[in-house]
C-alpha cells in the first residue's frame, strides 16, 4: 500500500505535538500563576477530541476493514501496551501532576528536587514514544484525523512541559537546562513515530493501517480516561472540565462533518 505522500505530513505532525511540551516551559518561565480553569478546560478539550475520535471515526472504521473480532482485538492490545508502560513508570514519578513549590529561592540548588525533573523528564519521555506512533500512523492513513489527533496531543502535553522545566529550574535556576530537558523529553515522540514506522514499514497493508487504528483508539481511550480527565480535575474546576469535553467532542464532530 502506497502511504508514502503522507509521510512527510505525518512526520511534521508529530514533530509539533511532541515539541508543545517547549510551549509548557514557556508557560513555567514567563506566567508566575497559570489560571488552573485554562488549564482543566484545555485538558478537558483534548480528552473530548480523543473520545470521540476513538469510538466514531477510528474503531468504527477498523472494524468495517478487518471484521470485529480483529478490530476489538486490536483495540484492547492498544490498552493493554500503553498501560504497562504506565504502570512501568514509578506513580510518584508519573509526569501528570503538576504543583509549583511555594517559594523558588527555597529550593535552590536542592539535588533531589533535580533528581525529581530528571526522573520525570525520563517518564514523559517514555510516555511520549507510543504517543507519538499514535499520530504518526493516523496521518498516515488519514491526514485530517491525523492532524486533530496531533493538536489534542500537543494540547495535553503542555502541562507535561510544565511538570519538567519548573522542578529543574528551580533547583538549578537555569531556565536554558530547564528548556533543553523538557525539549528532549517531547523529541521522544518523532523518534517513537520514526522508530515504529520503520519497524511497520515492510508489512504495511490496508489491514494493518485500519487495525493500526483500532490499536491507537485504545491507547487515546486509556490517556484519556486514567490521565487527562483525572489531572483535569485534580486542578478544580469542574464544570470547565465538562464544557472543555463536550466543546473538544462537537468541535471534532463537526470537522468530521464539514471537511
Amino acid at each position: 500500500m502506497d502511504v508514502s505522500g503522507n509521510i512527510g505530513i505525518a512526520l511534521i505532525l508529530t514533530i509539533i505535538a511532541g515539541l508543545s511540551t517547549g510551549i509548557g516551559s514557556a508557560i513555567a518561565f514567563f506566567i508566575k500563576k497559570p489560571k488552573m480553569i485554562y488549564l482543566s478546560f484545555s485538558l478537558g478539550f483534548s480528552a473530548g477530541v480523543m473520545i470521540y475520535v476513538s469510538f466514531v471515526e477510528l474503531f468504527p472504521n477498523a472494524i468495517e476493514a478487518v471484521g470485529e473480532i480483529l478490530g476489538v482485538i486490536a483495540f484492547f492490545i492498544g490498552i493493554i501496551f500503553i498501560g504497562i508502560i504506565d504502570m512501568l513508570i514509578p506513580e510518584e514519578k508519573n509526569p501528570h501532576h503538576y504543583k509549583a513549590p511555594s517559594d523558588m529561592k527555597k529550593f535552590r540548588k536542592d539535588k533531589v528536587l533535580m533528581r525529581t525533573g530528571l526522573f520525570t523528564a525520563l517518564a514523559i519521555g517514555i510516555h511520549n514514544f507510543p504517543e507519538g506512533l499514535v499520530t504518526f500512523g493516523t496521518a498516515l492513513s488519514n491526514v485530517k484525523i491525523g492532524s486533530i489527533i496531533a493538536l489534542a496531543i500537543a494540547i495535553h502535553n503542555i502541562p507535561e512541559g510544565i511538570s519538567v522545566s519548573v522542578p529543574i529550574f528551580y533547583a538549578s535556576g537555569d531556565r536554558k537546562k530547564a528548556f533543553i530537558y523538557s525539549f528532549l523529553s517531547g523529541i521522544a515522540e518523532p523518534v517513537g513515530a520514526v522508530i515504529g514506522f520503520l519497524i511497520l514499514l515492510p508489512f504495511l497493508s490496508e489491514g494493518l493501517l485500519a487495525s493500526l487504528m483500532a490499536f491507537v483508539a485504545g491507547i487515546m481511550v486509556y490517556i484519556s480516561v486514567d490521565e487527562l480527565l483525572p489531572m483535569a480535575h485534580r486542578y478544580g474546576h469542574s464544570h470547565a472540565v465538562i464544557i472543555g469535553i463536550v466543546l473538544g467532542m462537537f468541535i471534532m464532530a463537526l470537522s468530521l462533518v464539514m471537511l
